[in-house]
């Protein structure tokens, strides 16, 4: 189960060109209750500090320069193999919702911000990549499990033909010496 408190957690970075953007989006997670909250308006930087800090959410702005929202994600799909791809869009721009939907965006935010809509929308993202990361902890101990319950089977079935091997060879022996006698 996931608390409000593994929410609240949660890493988040914030990344846009625009410093007020930055601000406010800082003050309202801080807001929230958010106590892990990064940072850049540097959008060629990101895929290298999620590689680092692997962050439970990304909240993306689209239109920057050098790098746009689209070419940060390309990015992030290297890095990010387990197919959960946290990013949430920022944009004023409805015609880039589907598009930045097809590249991977899990949600999006227009600009300019509804406080509730962004905090509501941050906070279900991060349960949902907050479950998703428990359900494949709890699949790879699964496997594990399995593996280890398959090598201890090997072992038995070993241990048994072993047995029956030894078996059959005390039982030659005793029919060799009652053969003798």
């Amino acid at each position: 189960m996931i608390t409000e408190s593994d929410i609240l957690k949660a890493k988040v970075l914030i990344v846009d060109d625009q410093e007020s953007n930055v601000i406010l989006l800082e003050q309202i997670l801080h807001g929230a209750g958010y106590t892990c909250v990064a940072s850049t308006m540097d959008s060629r930087a990101v895929v290298e500090l999620h590689n680092s800090n692997h962050y439970d959410l990304i909240l993306l702005d689209l239109q920057m320069p050098d790098m746009d929202g689209f070419q940060v994600m390309e990015g992030l799909k290297v890095i990010e193999t387990g197919g959960y791809l946290p990013v949430l869009v920022i944009t004023a721009q409805p015609g880039h919702k589907l598009r930045a939907l097809q590249a991977g965006a899990k949600d999006f935010v227009s600009k300019p911000f509804d406080v509730l809509e962004v905090t509501t929308r941050i906070h279900n993202m991060l349960e949902v990549r907050l479950l998703y990361q428990k359900v494949g902890n709890y699949s790879r101990k699964l496997e594990q499990m399995v593996e280890k319950r398959t090598a201890e089977l090997h072992e038995s079935e070993a241990r048994f033909r072993a047995l029956r091997e030894m078996a059959g060879f005390c039982a030659q022996n005793r029919q060799r010496r009652a053969s003798r006698t």
